[in-house]
């Protein structure tokens, strides 16, 4: 049972460590950036980051101080809710992200992306004015698009350029447009009616951010950072079912200690 304990202890300890850098962003977005983008972000991570050091505490309480034994079964039972939070926004983060991508365009060093490519949740979500409203303001306050200009003064140096989705689908027409380049960002000429409907929607001002290209280009880049967080969550809920499993073995032996005990 000892041996559990200090187990089950030193592991939420490792957990407790690991909360307090994402609480310490979280709070050093709120401080520093005023976007709308960063108001999106910062509580979430601040939450997340709170609450496993909350969980973290109670573990170590419970397995280190006997006046907090009381506290083993709550803390187990949210552990296992985590752990079925985890694993249940796992296994759905990776399926709305199992399509979509770029497609390579001949002659050009970059690829361009298409809203119809990713999975119908991720498209709703996009199409949802009051929240594409808000990704664009972070995608302009993020000025993705300022400096191609000076990056790629030809055409040539356009065409070669390995530009990022929100580039490629935000700050540019697509090719099949068939423009007249005259900067990275300035493009002149008329579309045919059987041309890609984004290509009405361009306009030097405001470059493609009402374009479908450009939801979808956005979309790329959720689905890489996605895929990161599900790669991360597949390690902690291992990290948990370990720390879980540690923390029922400490219960049951405390319990068969205390029947011991027992006249």
């Amino acid at each position: 049972m000892a041996c559990s304990n200090i187990l089950m202890g030193i592991l939420n300890l490792v957990t407790l460590v690991f909360s307090l850098p994402i609480i310490a962003v979280g709070i050093w977005l709120a401080k520093q950036h005023n976007t709308v983008c960063y108001h999106f972000l910062e509580w979430p991570v601040i939450i997340i980051g709170g609450f496993i050091l909350v969980v973290s505490l109670v573990g170590m309480l419970g397995a280190w101080c006997n006046n907090f034994k009381s506290l083993l079964v709550p803390y187990l039972i949210v552990m296992f809710v985590l752990i079925a939070f985890l694993f249940i926004f796992t296994i759905f983060a990776f399926v709305v992200t199992n399509t979509g991508g770029g497609d390579a365009v001949p002659g050009k060093g970059f690829q361009e992306y298409h809203l119809g490519n990713y999975s119908t949740w991720l498209q709703k979500q996009v199409d949802k004015a009051s929240l594409w409203d808000k990704i664009q303001i972070c995608v302009k306050d993020a000025k993705v698009c300022n400096k191609l200009d000076n990056e790629y003064p030809t055409s040539t140096q356009f065409n070669a350029a390995s530009l990022t989705p929100v580039q490629s689908g935000c700050c540019k027409p697509p090719s099949s447009c068939d423009f007249t380049f005259d900067s990275a960002t300035n493009w002149t000429g008329t579309p045919a009616s059987s041309a890609d409907p984004d290509c009405s929607e361009w306009n030097n001002n405001n470059l493609c951010f009402n374009c479908t290209s450009c939801k979808a280009g956005v979309l790329q880049d959720i689905k890489h950072d996605w895929r990161k967080v599900a790669i991360v969550n597949i390690v902690m809920v291992a990290l948990l079912i370990i720390i879980y499993s540690v923390g029922c073995c400490a219960r049951q032996q405390g319990s068969g200690s205390s029947d011991k005990m027992d006249p």
